[in-house]
């Protein structure tokens, strides 16, 4: 059973930094991309920042220069350092990942259970 589990989410003022990990564990053979999503109360969920196995990155707009997303594929682990937050970037976090796991014939995506970021002005 494939898990994704994300941790470091909390409560930041404007201008702080906080940053996000995500862990996949069971019985995985391999990761391709891995992403952050992000969705605010009332909004649809969001593409926050996406890297590929040999380490690509893209990101939206409204977080260019201030988040960098990482993996460490050796442990199948993926983080997010998030500087500079706005109280806009207020919003629930899931980690999503493109996973090939035992009793699977082709990668599927899998979601973690989200964290919660929240920025006071």
């Amino acid at each position: 059973q494939v898990r994704l589990v994300e941790s470091g989410g909390g409560l930041v003022q404007a201008g702080g930094s906080l940053r996000l990990s995500c862990a996949a564990s069971g019985n995985i053979f391999s990761i391709n991309d891995m992403g952050w999503y992000r969705q605010a109360p009332g909004k649809q969920r969001e593409l926050v920042a996406v890297i590929t196995r040999d380490g690509s990155t893209n990101y939206a707009d409204s977080v260019k220069g201030r988040f960098t997303i990482s993996r460490d594929n050796a442990k199948n682990t993926m983080s997010l350092q998030m500087s500079s937050l706005k109280p806009e970037d207020t919003a629930l976090y899931y980690c999503n990942a493109d996973i090939l796991s035992a009793f699977q014939l082709s990668h599927r995506g899998y979601w973690g259970q989200g964290t919660q970021v929240t920025v006071s002005s």
